[in-house]
């Protein structure tokens, strides 16, 4: 609970008098993520697949995708579902990595991947 005095010594942003507020750009803010976010493991059986897991995304949901199933059937078909899936990635500001040989994380564009830096001696 705070007192009468604390109000006025707050700006309108919440901050306090002379207490810099951070700009935080409109596709981070707090209000631009879903509901609810979830992380989904789910298997790429085959292309007709890459529409829903380019909907799952779109909803906000981050997307783990087992990509052996479609392996055993065709290499070039993964190649062609992970190029399809990179580019819409990247169209929404969001991120893709592969993690192992048989998986392939997908986010939205408020989450990013962190990548470990290969320092070369």
């Amino acid at each position: 609970m705070t007192d009468a005095g604390d109000s006025i010594n707050r700006n309108s942003d919440g901050t306090t008098k002379g207490e810099k507020s951070e700009v935080i750009p409109e596709r981070l803010q707090v209000s631009s993520f879903p509901p609810k976010v979830y992380l989904k493991a789910l298997p790429l059986r085959n292309l007709e697949d890459v529409e829903v897991i380019k909907q799952e995304i779109k909803s906000g949901n981050i997307l783990i995708l087992k990509v052996s199933p479609l392996a055993r059937k065709s290499i070039d078909d993964v190649k062609k579902a992970v190029g399809d899936l990179s580019e819409f990635a990247r169209l929404i500001g969001g991120d893709i990595a592969r993690l192992g040989e048989e998986r392939v994380v997908i986010t939205p564009s408020f989450v990013q991947i962190w990548r470990e830096k290969n320092i070369s001696a």
